[in-house]
């Protein structure tokens, strides 16, 4: 197909896929300036790692904000508000849910007991190798799915956008942005990082917000006639506003949407990328005002994207929608660009120039904050840990090689799996952190008893049993829209692990504790009430 022609097909003009490729360009290349003049010294590790602090916490909530909401978050949870609307909804509360638990429950704590890694936060009670090094391997079990899924999409967007179909320009993509990514983590660091995250996060708002406004203007500012509008071209008539579209009605169906909403609440919370920015507030109060500013941002988007998503399925029709793309991943796009009409003007074009940027420096900033958080604990928790006193200058170099083993590997697997369903992938990654993670922070921040063998019971069984139940879900199998939509091995039958995996995470943690025995809960019990004033109230800063 050429370009003429795809763009025939997606509605996109010429003149705005030539915008497109020119924004995106220079959106690389500025960006990946400000990483350059913002690296940190060659062994200044504080720099590195949390950019000594110096975030303000309005900038600091922005960086939060915008690891939190990923490419992922951006056409996933679009496409199923378009396509199941209700059930859509409720999934971007979650994910707005999600980072308020973070806020209230998790985050001064986790400021207070760690210092780089997820890693230093679970060691700070219970020092060993050991730990260290599970974390680590959980880390990067946790953080590879969504990596894969963001490597992955690049290609189909750009692809999507430019209106180009060969497979070998869609893999071109791919390796050229993973190194791209790559660069950013190995060269910006957290402080790096952070700035890319902020411009993302101010272009990705800024620009839904104004397709959201076209949208109601659509409508004459009325959203019951949107949502009606909606509901009729979604062909589901009434049940497009109700509850059931995506995971039926049944009581099995009741029970998956159930656990899927805990998997995302509990999971988007704790994954490494998101906790590892907590480390970066250079007090308790500035956490406190840095979750703030990213909750408002992140309520405001998930305003965003509903009204974005009804406008898609109501100007568009929900079969239009899944011909593109089953799983309703261009949704966002799609909308975006019918809100114009046929007549596009020079003004709308560059609007659609700025939402398809911002997308573009999601896919950019997501995977480079993952890889830099998978680098950073590689470096700090398995590298740096066997030595007692390791230079700076040579453990900052061992996280930028982590960078580079961290992401080629990625590139390589987003190459092989970019052809199949990648949902599965984004449940997964979400499943290990709600399985393995949250029960691991919520013992090992607040459980005064909780024992080596608990911690390592709660990380290895959590997610033992996710990648044990994983294969057996609806997601992998037994439908058109799984990964493999020619077998079925459906065993499991729900959508995530979590109606198991989640208390499957916190018993082992109990049953790994109740096993230390009564002498070692004790001693440890004792330990944690020497920290405790540090992890619960911040009243000593850390120095390791």
């Amino acid at each position: 197909m050429t370009a003429a022609a795809g763009a025939a097909s997606t509605g996109f003009s010429d003149s705005a896929q030539t915008m497109s490729l020119v924004a995106f360009s220079t959106a690389a290349t500025v960006t990946l300036l400000l990483c350059v003049m913002t690296g940190p010294d060659r062994d200044d590790l504080d720099e590195f790692y949390t950019g000594y602090g110096s975030l303000s916490p309005l900038r600091n909530g922005l960086a939060i904000a915008g690891d939190y909401i990923s490419a992922a978050t951006v056409l996933g949870t679009g496409g199923v508000i378009a396509l199941c609307g209700y059930d859509g909804v409720v999934l971007a509360l979650s994910t707005a849910l999600s980072l308020m638990l973070l806020m209230f429950l998790l985050a001064e704590p986790l400021r207070n007991a760690g210092r780089f890694t997820m890693g230093d936060a679970l060691a700070r009670r219970m020092p060993g190798r050991c730990v260290r090094v599970t974390a680590c391997a959980v880390t990067i079990a946790a953080l590879l799915p969504l990596m894969l899924v963001q490597l992955a999409g690049t290609g189909q967007l750009m692809a999507f956008i430019l209106g180009f179909t060969n497979e070998s320009l869609k893999t071109g993509c791919v390796v050229g942005l993973g190194l791209l990514m790559i660069a950013y983590a190995a060269i910006g660091g957290m402080k790096g990082t952070a700035l890319i995250q902020i411009v993302k996060i101010v272009l990705l708002i800024g620009s839904g917000a104004a397709v959201a406004l076209l949208v109601l203007r659509r409508f004459d500012w009325d959203p019951g006639a949107l949502f009606t509008a909606a509901a009729r071209q979604s062909g589901a008539g009434p049940a497009f506003l109700r509850s059931g579209l995506e995971f039926g009605t049944t009581p099995t169906g009741r029970v998956d949407m159930i656990a899927s909403q805990l998997t995302v609440v509990l999971g988007g919370a704790c994954l490494p990328h998101i906790t590892m920015r907590m480390y970066t507030a250079s007090s308790a109060r500035q956490v406190r005002r840095s979750m703030s500013w990213a909750v408002s941002l992140v309520a405001l988007f998930v305003l965003v994207i509903t009204v974005v998503g009804f406008g898609a399925t109501a100007l568009l029709g929900r079969t239009a929608i899944a011909t593109a793309d089953p799983q309703g991943n261009t949704a966002y796009l799609m909308g975006s660009r019918a809100v114009f009409g046929a007549g596009v003007s020079t003004a709308e074009t560059f609007l659609f120039t700025l939402v398809t940027t911002a997308l573009f420096l999601t896919l950019l900033a997501s995977v480079a904050g993952m890889i830099l958080a998978c680098a950073n604990s590689l470096a700090h928790d398995v590298f740096a840990a066997r030595v007692q006193e390791m230079p700076a200058r040579r453990e900052m170099t061992l996280a930028r090689v982590s960078a580079l083993a961290i992401g080629v590997p990625t590139i390589l697997l987003a190459t092989l799996v970019q052809h199949h369903s990648l949902q599965p992938l984004v449940t997964l990654s979400f499943c290990l952190g709600a399985s393995a993670l949250a029960p691991a922070l919520v013992y090992g921040l607040f459980w005064r008893r909780y024992t080596r063998g608990g911690l390592l019971g709660t990380l290895i069984g959590g997610s033992l049993t996710v990648l044990l139940l994983m294969p057996g879900t609806n997601l992998v199998s037994g439908s058109p829209v799984s990964a493999f939509p020619g077998a079925d091995f459906n065993w499991f039958p729900f959508t995530t692990t979590g109606i198991v995996s989640i208390p499957a995470g916190f018993f082992f943690g109990w049953l790994g504790t109740v096993l230390s025995g009564r002498a070692k809960a004790e001693r440890q019990r004792h330990q944690y009430e020497a920290v405790e004033g540090w992890i619960l109230a911040g009243a000593v800063r850390k120095g390791g």
